[in-house]
């Protein structure tokens, strides 16, 4: 359903070594012969009907497709939503009047009780079976995301990355080449758990789902461990022809893939195979997705090197088979043939759909210029509630839960725009991200799915690292549905428009589709991770504010080109961004303090971006740049709390928005000024940056904004304690001390709190 579609992305790049589709993974130069695996999957639907498990198995499965690669796996990041966590929307202290409220909007919306703790069940799950799968093994989790919506309330989706480092020479294919090489089957017996489980996600989840829990894989990362260790020994030996892990569908997928991608045929027998359970069919056997386990084609002649090396580690080993040069998949029990087909059909030859495509209606709710009412001490609640928002809030509840010490490379700690992770075999500092606004694509998917690209570089920009590379996960309904469909062929194509516009190819990824449940279809969640290099230790940068007097500059904002004299001046702003509440269109702010979920979409101008971001980019590698954060969810007000929550040493900011110019805040002055604080403080509107620097280096680094066109502003200072935000005459402040409460300790209320008995399977 998504291959035709899935051609339309850019793939090929001077570092890409393996390209997307062609292996397990892409691979991408990093220089000095050391390259880079990475890949990002999800585990959707097993994580819906058993969450810890689910998300096991995600972590298990992704980090075999980087060791299949001949990489050793360094950090996972993840990319997860769940329904909402805590019970109101809107309401409370920042109750909007009857007068302020939007078309529609009712004062608040209470979730069920029992839904709620399904919710926090699922959320719980998921984030203990990753923690659990993550530590035992040594792979720390280092980053990512985390969105609560209603839309996924029943089908939470979990996208698990990892990436590992490899020299180039040491790079494995998943081919069986060589004719009459012995194929060993190695790793964990083969059991009757995970059967038929590709099968199972690729349907909408239903209330009779649960029935389908032994579809889902028991993990045992303590296997994976010796697995992964026994796997890259025997491929430093030169005795492997290639190499192929057993995910989707088992010993099928494995044998047929690796048969098609070299051009040969294999022939296994089923008697052979390690199991641990008595009677079972070869229909079973063939579709076990029994975790941890590999298929490996090796040399002739070194057999008894596989068998010692495994043997070592104590894993299974058993040679079942040999390649064949007929192109059959052949598979026998006991001598007699129990299923002949040709491997290259079944591989890659599988009928591409066109499936119809149909635009969504519009809302029938317009989305007003004007929300009425909405005073500065409406601003100054609505910023507490949004960071007690579990989708704004700290992650710290879930990050304390990952060692993402271990392997001793993380940089940065977790909570700023992108891990960092140094490589020290390879003396290279990576950066990786993941990002999607999930709320963007449901209501413009082109849109989001281009805003997901510029966010993820902007995030890797902000860290002082170039980008190099992206890898994705496309999580959409049923594509059966011309609404569905058109969705994802939307999302694609503005994926593709801004991976090109930021020479990022797409090295691979994965698409999970039918995620839908009785309570609807999820919004559409485009999943980009990208992944960038720093090229020197110094040009690390992280978000938050250093010291007080630090000088506080608002990069980017709208367009502008220079006058006749050289200055800065205002042209055109991007679409609609000073109309008073456009801005505010697909805003968390909206969502929080209305309840509504509607647009339009912020517009991303990529010329804009790609300005902004090369010009922050210079000024970090100038070494003038002390923070870096983007701003994104919530808009500029919760950028800037977020940059005053230094993990040190709390800071406080002293902003002045005296015509600044509005929603965009950095254009030149005395353009037109919005109605009221929330609109300028809370709209999304993209390519804006946040940076500070020691104040010996302000006049250069406008100097260089400047000459480079790039619409910027001078906002403040940092300060001790205090944010105060002067804006149209009014002061507003709060204490960062209270904020940082309510953000730091948001989702540890909302799951420790609960005193409604979770409900079980």
């Amino acid at each position: 359903n998504s291959r035709r579609e899935l051609k339309k992305f850019p793939t090929t790049g001077p570092n890409i070594l393996v390209k997307a589709g062609e292996e397990n993974a892409g691979v991408v130069d990093i220089g000095d012969g050391w390259a880079v695996a990475f890949k990002i999957e999800s585990h959707n639907h097993p994580s819906a009907i058993e969450p810890f498990q689910g998300a096991a198995t995600g972590v298990g499965g992704i980090i075999r497709d980087i060791f299949t690669m001949g990489a050793r796996p360094e950090f996972c990041l993840n990319s997860l939503r769940f329904g909402p966590i805590t019970h109101s929307v809107g309401r409370d202290s920042v109750e909007p009047t009857n007068e302020s409220r939007l078309p529609g909007a009712s004062p608040y919306q209470l979730n069920s009780k029992v839904q709620i703790a399904t919710n926090r069940r699922l959320f719980t799950g998921v984030v203990s079976g990753i923690a659990h799968y993550g530590n035992c093994i040594g792979v720390p989790t280092i980053g990512g995301e985390i969105y609560f919506d209603e839309s996924f309330e029943g089908n939470p989706l979990v996208n698990v990355f990892c990436l590992g480092v490899l020299r180039h020479k040491q790079l494995a294919r998943g081919a069986a080449r060589g004719v009459g090489n012995p194929v060993f089957y190695v790793g964990a017996e083969t059991g009757r758990d995970g059967l038929a489980g590709a099968s199972f996600a690729s349907r909408a989840l239903t209330d009779e789902s649960r029935e389908d829990r032994p579809a889902v894989q028991v993990g045992d990362p303590f296997k994976e461990k010796l697995l992964l260790e026994a796997c890259l020994e025997l491929l430093a030996t030169d005795s492997v022809a290639g190499i192929q892990d057993m995910g989707a569908a088992g010993l099928t997928c494995s044998t047929c893939e690796t048969a098609s991608r070299g051009g040969s045929g294999v022939e296994i027998d089923l008697a052979k195979v390690p199991k641990r359970e008595p009677g079972m069919t070869p229909y079973e056997i063939l579709l076990s997705e029994s975790q941890e386990r590999m298929l490996i084609i090796a040399k002739r002649g070194k057999e008894s090197i596989v068998r010692d090396i495994f043997a070592k580690w104590d894993v299974p080993c058993a040679e079942i088979g040999r390649v064949t040069d007929d192109g059959m998949m052949r598979v026998r029990n006991n001598g007699r043939v129990s299923a002949e087909i040709p491997a290259k059909p079944l591989a890659e030859e599988a009928p591409i759909y066109e499936r119809e495509a149909r635009k969504l209606t519009a809302d029938d709710t317009d989305f007003p210029k004007e929300i009425s009412g909405l005073s500065a001490q409406f601003a100054v609640d609505a910023l507490k509630r949004l960071l007690a928002d579990p989708t704004i809030a700290s992650k710290n509840w879930v990050y304390r839960q990952y060692d993402h010490t271990v392997r001793t490379g993380a940089v940065v700690r977790p909570g700023s725009d992108a891990a960092v992770f140094y490589i020290r075999e390879a003396n290279k500092i990576l950066a990786a991200t993941t990002d999607c606004n999930s709320l963007y694509c449901a209501l413009d998917p082109r849109e989001g799915g281009r805003i997901a690209v510029a966010e993820a570089a902007r995030n890797l920009t902000c860290s002082g690292a170039r980008p190099l590379a992206v890898t994705d996960n496309l999580n959409f309904g049923n594509p059966y549905k011309p609404e569905n469909f058109w969705q994802l062929r939307e999302a694609v194509e503005g994926i593709a428009e801004a991976c090109r516009a930021f020479g990022a190819p797409v090295v691979g990824g994965n698409v999970s589709l039918y995620n839908e449940s009785p309570a609807g279809v999820v919004d559409p969640t485009p999943t980009v991770a990208m992944v960038g290099l720093i090229d020197e230790e110094k040009h690390i940068t992280t978000q938050w504010f250093k010291s007080e007097g630090d000088v506080i500059i608002l990069v980017g904002g709208t367009r502008a080109v220079a006058s006749e004299d050289g200055d800065v001046t205002e042209v055109v702003p991007p679409a609609a961004a000073y109309d008073r509440g456009y801005s505010l269109g697909a805003s968390r702010f909206l969502k929080i303090c209305f309840g509504k979920k509607i647009g339009p979409v912020p517009k991303l101008e990529i010329e804009l971006e790609l300005a902004v971001q090369n010009a922050v980019r210079d000024l970090i590698w100038l070494g003038l740049v002390r923070s870096a954060h983007d701003c994104s969810e919530g808009g500029l007000a919760v950028a800037l709390v977020e940059c005053c929550f230094n993990p040190d040493a709390l800071l406080g900011a002293e902003i002045n928005f005296e015509n600044r110019g509005g929603s965009r805040a950095g254009s030149a002055s005395g353009t037109p000024a919005p109605a009221n604080a929330p609109t300028v403080l809370f709209n999304e509107s993209q390519s804006r940056i946040i940076i500070s620097c020691d104040p010996k280096h302000t006049g250069r680094i406008l100097s260089e904004l400047k000459s480079k066109n790039i619409p910027h502003a001078q906002i403040g200072t940092v300060t001790a304690d205090n944010l105060r935000i002067s804006l149209n005459g009014e002061n507003l402040t709060w204490p960062v001390a209270e904020l940082y409460d309510l953000w730091w300790n948001a989702i540890r209320r909302a799951v420790e709190s609960d005193s409604e008995p979770i409900p079980s399977l």
